[in-house]
């Protein structure tokens, strides 16, 4: 299709999906419906939103087997796993509506003689969502949900890897009767997507993805005084100490290493091992490894499926190349999986150590089933290798010392610190992070903050 989406399923290749790019015309539709909604929506109690949202959810669920199967198609995953998303959103969404009147109330001030004082949460107005497709409704849910419940309308652009999932927000939203023109997708390709961000009524931007794709919506929306949300990625590094549980933190940290191969902003890219227990956690890790099942993710038997498209495996690829032509090894023999081919998404999980952050490995997003393991010697050097990087979305601790993980975790630049656990949002914490991994919040009560603006009742009532 020379003007819309093509959907190239990493399965075997077909095209699974196309679409027309909406036109000029329909955008501005949908921006005027977007505003109309909103005005009537915003007036609309709390109680009524979370119904008709809970409805929607409901919808949702009802469907996992269906939604779980599209999510493979579009992206690769496993089928055996694929459900699990639908699980993550109905957490999500039920949790961002179960806490809206908490967070929208509003903020009472100490009480003054002759005056009526407080500071309400105002919907923002239009929010326009730009979502990825490597979790396809988990990222999105963080920002339509709560925005729908804070009395704004949204639009919702998904990737052109994920066309369908878009289209499943709006079956659910119209089941569960919420006013026509309140939530709406728009299948837009680069240059219609920058143009909306400039669109005098659209309000907010909820980003993610990568970097330059964050650095254009900042370019589109400057000058305009709205705000941005900006989720971008990372290079999420683990420490393991030498008190870990050794056998927990393998297990773990190879499924937070690999799992959705390797394709999770939050996933773990890169690994610091105390020297004392090196030997130990490297042997456990590369042993499981070698148990994953490479092939066709619509096999109930597969765990590790095909990256996105061949692009994006061949940069994988790549990085582990340079890595051994600079001296690191590589643990997993060429040998032991089968479908590994070049030329194809499909590749198997590598391990790396012998590794240092004059390698691209160390130091740039992967965003695939590679893993470098480095040897330290104290607390100290593994906080300066976790630092020494541009993302900070999470950083993870493996040991049974809680008071050690909160010293050393004060001390790591990284918006979410696990402690014997990783690549998992809390909807109950705020998913936020710093320098390159972008900044703004969703989840938790702080994500509401980000969705309204505050307005100030100043009641004078003694004359």
């Amino acid at each position: 299709m020379d003007n819309g989406i093509r959907c190239i399923s990493p399965v075997d290749g077909s095209i699974y999906v196309e679409r027309p790019f909406a036109t000029p015309s329909e955008i501005e539709a949908a921006l005027t419906r977007a505003t109309t909604a909103q005005v009537y929506w915003r007036r609309t109690p709390l109680a009524e939103r979370a119904a008709m949202l809970t409805k929607a959810v409901d919808a949702f669920v009802a469907n996992r087997d269906e939604i779980a199967d599209g999510i493979t198609w579009q992206i690769g995953r496993p089928i055996r796993y694929t459900p699990g998303e639908v699980g993550g959103f109905e957490e999500r969404a039920r949790h961002m509506i179960s806490v809206a009147e908490e967070s929208l109330a509003d903020i009472a001030v100490p009480e003054k003689d002759g005056f009526t004082r407080f500071i309400r949460h105002a919907p923002l107005g239009v929010v326009f969502v730009i979502a990825p497709w490597n979790y396809p409704y988990l990222t999105s849910v963080n920002s339509v949900v709560p925005a729908l419940m804070a009395g704004n309308a949204v639009i919702l652009k998904h990737s052109a890897q994920t066309p369908l999932c878009a289209e499943r927000y709006g079956e659910i939203f119209e089941e569960a009767g919420l006013p026509e023109g309140l939530f709406q997708y728009l299948h837009l390709d680069h240059p219609s997507t920058e143009s909306l961000i400039k669109a005098p009524d659209v309000d907010f931007v909820a980003f993610t993805g990568s970097v330059p794709g964050g650095a254009m919506v900042e370019n589109a929306a400057s000058g305009r005084f709205i705000g941005v949300g900006l989720e971008l990625g990372g290079k999420d590094p683990a420490y393991v100490r030498a008190d870990a549980n050794l056998g927990h933190a393998v297990e773990n940290l190879v499924d937070g290493a690999f799992f959705n191969s390797g394709q999770s902003c939050c996933g773990i890219e890169r690994i610091y091992v105390h020297g004392d227990v090196y030997d130990r956690f490297v042997e456990g890790f590369v042993d499981l490894t070698k148990g994953y099942v490479l092939g066709n993710p619509t096999d109930p038997e597969t765990t590790i499926g095909p990256m996105v498209r061949t692009s994006a495996a061949e940069l994988v690829r790549g990085q582990i190349a340079d890595a051994v032509a600079a001296g690191a090894e590589a643990l997993i023999p060429d040998a032991t999986f089968a479908a590994d081919a070049p030329g194809t998404p499909y590749l198997g999980p590598q391990v790396l150590v012998g590794v240092d952050h004059s390698m691209a490995v160390m130091t740039e997003e992967s965003f695939g089933p590679v893993i470098g393991i480095a040897k330290v010697t104290s607390d100290e050097e593994a906080i300066r290798l976790m630092n020494k990087s541009d993302f900070g979305l999470t950083a993870s601790i493996w040991t049974t010392d809680e008071e050690a993980a909160l010293r050393i975790g004060d001390e790591v630049d990284t918006g979410t610190w696990f402690m014997n656990r990783c690549d998992y949002l809390d909807p109950a914490l705020a998913w936020t992070g710093v320098k390159d991994s972008g900044r703004g919040c969703t989840l938790s009560v702080l994500g509401y903050e980000h969705l309204t603006r505050p307005k100030s009742f100043h009641l004078r009532t003694a004359l």
